[in-house]
């Protein structure tokens, strides 16, 4: 090791401790489900003598005040204060023409998830009775997220994904597998993008999440404003510290591409920020919700090793390894990925099946809940790659040898080619998928 990459390693450790123990602490925490208005008082539709000079909304879990909005029909924003742990006072301002309307919307503390509705009252003047609240109010629909953003952080999420599969695979594979990797400019080619991926795709995220939470459009998106709302709550934290992490891993990838790979500081260094990684890119999901939020956070930390171990590795063999036909290389790589890909495709099932647990937690509502469908589609997408996956295991217990007697011969590869590639597309479709689970409605 180079006296440059032992400070950089030391460095690298400091500096991951404390969102580190971030994520631990994140793990302990308890949620339900999204935040939903469970009652208030006056009831929605009430018909008042006189005018409240304040209403009362209960939620099924505990809420921040800074977290709910409360807006008249004009756009202004009423006063928020706290009467218990899930409970919240909202001051009123003068009803107008016997009427009172306001539209509310909180924003879940776990995952940042927002909800949204409206209340409205009529309240009886002198010398008459009140009346069912009518009029205009009565058809303002309730705020809702721009379809854009969602759209827009969909995509971010999913590029995100995507990104940390190929960084983090693609870092264990050539640490474990293929060290020459570290000099070909193909594998280069697959962990630079995959790290500015990984970082932008952070950035974006934080600012469409600030304009998701906030019923903004996308130019909301790009505001400072919107950043620093979103960096005061608790899923802007963990943005945040998926950010610094995707920083530091840049460290990381520079020690790579100066020949590190082999050196026992980098393997430290490159296994502390995978954690960081992983852990912070799960922090905020549904695998908090349940009776066992602990095991769902290891469940999922489990499930996205697994399948960055697997998707990484699989961009590397296809982009990087089997381009090159090198008989000594296939014989050395290809057996070792494919037990590594036996093992994580087995983690990931397992993983899977403690998630679906934690998150859906019922036959019925994996069946009848949006959630619980997607869940359906991306198992059925999985198995489609686990079928091209069983064909690649097939040739290399089968026709690996050929290949390497025939020194790589293109027509011998072509087929474990066209398998693996078959493998990454349907990869795709399930990290998709996968992105919209995230701003879906949990099945319980």
């Amino acid at each position: 090791m180079t006296p440059t990459v032992r400070p950089v390693s030391r460095a690298l450790l400091l500096l991951v401790l404390t969102p580190l123990l971030y994520a631990l602490v994140g793990a302990s925490g308890t949620a339900a489900a999204h935040t939903e208005l469970v009652s208030s008082s006056p009831k929605d539709g009430a018909a008042l003598k006189k005018a409240p000079d304040h209403l009362t909304l209960a939620f099924d879990e505990a809420v921040d005040p800074a977290d709910v909005r409360v807006l008249t029909m004009d756009g202004d924003r009423l006063p928020v204060s706290r009467t218990g742990a899930d409970s919240v006072r909202v001051s009123l301002a003068a009803p107008e023409q016997g009427r009172i309307a306001v539209v509310w919307s909180v924003v879940d503390e776990e995952d940042g998830h927002a909800s949204s509705g409206r209340l409205a009252f009529s309240i009886a003047t002198t010398g008459t009775t009140a009346t069912t609240t009518g009029g205009d109010e009565a058809s303002v629909p309730a705020p809702a997220p721009s379809p854009s953003v969602r759209k827009g952080l969909v995509a971010a999420r999913w590029a995100g994904y995507l990104s940390l599969a190929l960084f983090v695979g693609g870092l264990a594979f050539v640490a474990l597998l293929w060290p020459r990797g570290a000099y070909e400019p193909r594998a280069r080619a697959l962990l630079g993008p995959a790290w500015a991926g990984g970082l932008l795709a952070t950035v974006a995220a934080t600012g469409l999440q600030g304009a998701y939470t906030s019923f903004g459009g996308l130019r909301d998106a790009l505001r400072p404003a919107t950043y620093a709302d979103v960096l005061a709550t608790e899923p802007g934290l963990a943005l945040a510290a998926r950010g610094l992490m995707w920083v530091l891993a840049a460290v990381v990838l520079g020690a790579l591409l100066q020949g590190a790979a082999r050196s026992t500081g980098w393997r430290v260094g490159a296994i502390a920020v995978t954690f960081g990684l992983l852990r912070t890119t799960g922090m905020r999901g549904h695998n908090a919700e349940g009776s066992e939020p602990a095991w769902g956070a290891i469940a999922d930390f489990v499930h996205l090793l697994g399948a960055s171990l697997w998707i990484g590795g699989l961009a590397m063999l296809t982009i990087a390894v089997l381009p090159r036909r090198r008989a000594g290389e296939l014989a050395a790589v290809v057996p070792g990925y494919s037990r590594v890909a036996a093992v994580s495709v087995t983690a990931i099932v397992l993983a899977g099946l403690v998630l679906t647990w934690q998150v859906v937690g019922s036959y019925d509502a994996l069946l009848h809940t949006s959630y619980g469908q997607l869940l359906l589609v991306k198992t059925a997408v999985l198995g489609g790659v686990l079928v091209a996956a069983y064909a690649s295991r097939q040739w290399v217990r089968t026709r690996l040898d050929l290949a390497v007697l025939l020194r790589g011969d293109a027509a011998t590869v072509r087929s474990f080619g066209y398998s693996v590639a078959a493998e990454t597309g349907l990869v795709l479709v399930v990290l998709a998928v996968t992105s919209l689970l995230v701003t879906a409605d949990p099945g319980r």
